[in-house]
């Protein structure tokens, strides 16, 4: 990773063109994109194949100009005193209009999500998802099978990598239980307590929910060590994080101010990245708020989706969407670009997972067609039947049951002590003071047969 090159400024490029150059930029505008449509960084763009008759520096100042015309200011500002700016293009508007769309209104295959009694169960395993992969990206090494067992067991972490797990899955319960609240720096600062307890370094386990100091080395290097970002200092983070949370709950904006609300929770996620408050855990922190004002907004299907994972495929081009807007006149639609990308990647991926686990489910549901058991099993058991059939020797345990559907201990007990007796699908056997369930090897056969005695 290294800076992008700066754009050539246009107080210094304009005056140096010649008359030809200045009429072609009068001769052919040119809107915010290259001529594919892309919001290109100069870092990209000098690299382009201009249009005929133009020179590189000529095709960007074209491109420039149009962009100046459509900023937009927002009350945010950098460590300077300067303003951020953002614009939306045709190409983003699409995005941003399919992902309204999508997120706040119905989508085709919905229907289990939308259903009581089967979207605690797609919604917990949401919320594991991302709790994983946000850790991912800060360093946690356990793999995600490991992961999910420690979250649906219940069990305490074994190490760092476990604690960042299970911190950020207790976050993304915090957010839905405040959604409808104002952001304030009291609930930020909660929030990054929950996410950073027990992994900050022994010398700052007492900064967890609070601001780093003025002695605290936070800035930002890339893996060779070439300084990246340098965020504003100490002394300007009370300020910054109450201007922060005015501009989250949208307080004092005039109609002609508005942002939808995508825009503003991608603003948001930038924002506490670029100040980094907190001496750890600035991402995870970051990316949570995201949630946050999705949430507020009524966003719902973003409950179900990852934005971390998707992030955690292409690291590089997230470090670049803040290193693009940093350098170039605070432009945030770089940033916005790249996460509505995201975002619609991560909508776009939970339409095939639905689609992957409704087939799974219905594949359950006909192998139970014409057995006795045909409508006696309730939606949790069919969700642990549909997984018993792919992992024969599979162990179940009542409190990672209760833990994958949301339901008090009793219920959970019932759904596998029924399973046992009288359907005999699990095996019941006794460790110690826990009872286990196990999936026996011939479990399809015994349904299929109608052969259910042990």
């Amino acid at each position: 990773m290294k800076l992008p090159s700066p754009p050539p400024d246009l107080n210094v490029l304009l005056p140096a063109l010649s008359g030809s150059q200045l009429m072609q930029l009068v001769a052919k505008p040119l809107g915010p994109g290259d001529v594919k449509g892309r919001y290109l960084h100069w870092d990209k763009l000098r690299h382009l194949v201009p249009p005929e008759g133009m020179t590189p520096e000529v095709y960007w100042a074209a491109i420039k100009q149009t962009r100046k015309r459509l900023y937009r200011p927002i009350p945010l500002k950098d460590k300077a005193g300067q303003p951020f700016v953002f614009c939306i293009p045709e190409t983003l508007m699409r995005r941003l209009l399919w992902i309204s769309e999508q997120a706040t209104g119905s989508i085709e295959g919905d229907s289990r999500v939308r259903d009581p009694k089967t979207r605690q169960q797609y919604l917990i395993n949401s919320l594991i998802e991302e709790s994983i992969n946000s850790s991912q990206l800060e360093g946690a090494s356990t793999t995600r099978r490991v992961a999910k067992e420690l979250l649906r067991s219940g069990r305490k972490a074994k190490d760092l990598s476990e604690q960042m797990i299970i911190n950020n899955y207790q976050a993304m319960r915090f957010i839905r239980e405040y959604r409808d609240e104002p952001l304030t720096p009291s609930l930020v600062f909660e929030l990054h307590r929950i996410l950073t307890e027990g992994t900050l370094e022994e010398d700052d386990q007492n900064k967890a929910g609070r601001f780093r100091s003025s002695e605290d080395d936070i800035c930002v290097f890339s893996k060779d060590d070439q300084l990246l970002h340098v965020p504003p200092v100490a002394g300007e983070l009370e300020a910054r994080l109450k201007a922060l949370c005015a501009f989250a709950n949208a307080e004092g904006e005039a109609e002609d101010e508005y942002i939808p609300p995508v825009l503003r929770a991608i603003i948001v996620h930038f924002m506490v990245g670029y100040d980094h408050p907190f001496v750890d855990g600035n991402g995870r922190t970051a990316r949570a708020l995201f949630y946050w004002v999705m949430a507020r907004a009524d966003y719902w299907l973003m409950e179900y989706v990852s934005i971390s994972r998707v992030i955690k495929q292409a690291p590089g081009q997230y470090m670049k969407a803040y290193l693009y807007t940093e350098t170039d006149d605070l432009d945030l639609t770089y940033f916005m670009d790249h996460q509505l990308t995201v975002i619609q990647q991560a909508i776009t991926d939970l339409h095939a997972w639905l689609a992957e686990k409704m087939q799974a489910l219905r594949e359950s549901e006909e192998v139970l067609t014409g057995s006795r058991l045909q409508g006696q099993l309730n939606s949790r058991q069919l969700a642990l039947l549909e997984h018993a059939l792919k992992h024969p020797g599979h162990e179940y345990t009542i409190k990672e049951h209760q833990q994958a559907h949301a339901v008090v201990y009793q219920t959970a007990r019932t759904d596998l002590l029924t399973l046992v007796e009288p359907f005999r699908l699990l095996r019941r056997v006794r460790l110690g003071k826990k009872d286990v369930f196990i999936a026996p090897a011939d479990l399809r056969s015994k349904i299929t047969t109608g052969k259910l005695s042990s």
